[in-house]
């Protein structure tokens, strides 16, 4: 299989670089990472972004905590982990890929307190399972999508790719994998206000492999659906509940009911590790809001009138009734049928 060699999230002899994510597309620069609160801050600055990149990044800065621990017993090693797990928790509040990662790095911290080899190893492991998984979603993915007579022609919102992710992507990950099939006309990607993630990143990330690439603004949807240009659409998800509704970044339920008012399939593309079997639906997903600068600036650049009130809302939800297939490493699943998944969480 070819894999795309984005990798976002590296660990290098004794720390962590991390690809400056908010500086793309312009430059392609690294962060290094060598202490817990220096990967607090690079999660919580979108330096490093998307829920399964930001679990991976967390399960580094587990590691990276346990270096800082001083402890005299397991016990006290323990109690020092568990601050070090909190801190990271509170980095961002929707992405629930990132508090499974710091409970399965938990796991191994009390089960081998103190045994740094041995928690740095379930952090590498957490990474490369991730790039393993992506790959299965795209294949699975590729497999759903609608049938047609000729190539597709595929949305996305946001950025759900190798940057998103340990490497490869998830609904990038089935656009990727389309495109090694020879399934693939053309990626269209929304701007994704008001970040830019889709400007920013995904087009960003089609440029370096040659996958055909269109940027839409958000409000183009509907007109291109319409002209019958939108064979299906794909995108990924912060947080997944047990009936099969599904956060992601802002504006994907609205593609969702403009896709489901013109017959368009619409799919999200997640691991297992973002179902939040917990949670019965979404209206229970703590929904983070960021910044108004986000809204009220592009850049530098004010683009209101002073008075003006602002909301930022980071994400939204998508109700499991507008979802046509929940693509996973196991394969894609009806919203109704994700409970079949509950054991192999």
């Amino acid at each position: 299989m070819s894999v795309n060699p984005v990798r976002p999230v590296l660990w290098e002899i004794d720390r962590v670089r991390l690809i400056d994510q908010n500086r793309l597309p312009q430059e392609c620069t690294w962060v290094e990472i060598n202490r817990s609160d220096e990967m607090a801050n690079a999660i919580t600055t979108m330096i490093v972004r998307g829920a399964p990149a930001i679990g991976v990044a967390a399960a580094y800065g587990m590691y990276l905590g346990a270096r800082e621990v001083e402890a005299d017993s397991p016990t006290e090693f323990i109690r020092g982990m568990e601050k070090i797990a909190t801190k990271l928790k509170a980095t961002r509040p929707t992405a629930v890929n990132l508090f499974w990662a710091i409970d399965k790095m938990m796991e191994v911290v009390k089960a081998q307190p103190g045994n740094l080899p041995g928690i740095l190893a379930a952090a590498k492991q957490i990474n490369a399972d991730d790039i393993r998984t992506c790959e299965a979603i795209g294949d699975h993915g590729v497999a759903a999508l609608p049938k047609t007579p000729g190539k597709l022609r595929l949305l996305t919102h946001c950025n759900a790719g190798a940057l998103a992710t340990a490497g490869y992507g998830t609904a990038l990950g089935v656009v990727r994998s389309a495109w090694r099939d020879g399934r693939l006309e053309r990626l269209y990607a929304d701007e994704t206000r008001p970040r830019l993630q889709g400007a920013k990143l995904t087009t960003w990330e089609c440029v370096q492999e040659g996958i055909p690439v269109t940027l839409l603004s958000d409000n183009m949807a509907g007109h291109c659906m319409v002209k019958g240009m939108i064979d299906a659409v794909v995108v990924g998800a912060d947080r997944i509940t047990a009936n099969g509704d599904a956060a992601n970044k802002i504006g994907t339920y609205s593609l969702a009911l403009v896709a489901q008012a013109h017959n368009v399939p619409f799919f999200v593309a997640a691991p297992l590790s973002t179902i939040d079997f917990s949670l019965a639906n979404g209206s229970l997903i703590e929904i983070e809001e960021r910044d108004t600068k986000e809204v009220s600036h592009v850049g530098a650049t004010v683009i209101c009138p002073k008075g003006v009130e602002f909301f930022n809302p980071a994400f939204d939800v998508t109700p499991a009734r507008l979802i046509a297939g929940i693509i996973t490493e196991f394969g894609t699943f009806a919203p109704a049928d994700l409970i079949q998944l509950k054991d192999q969480a």
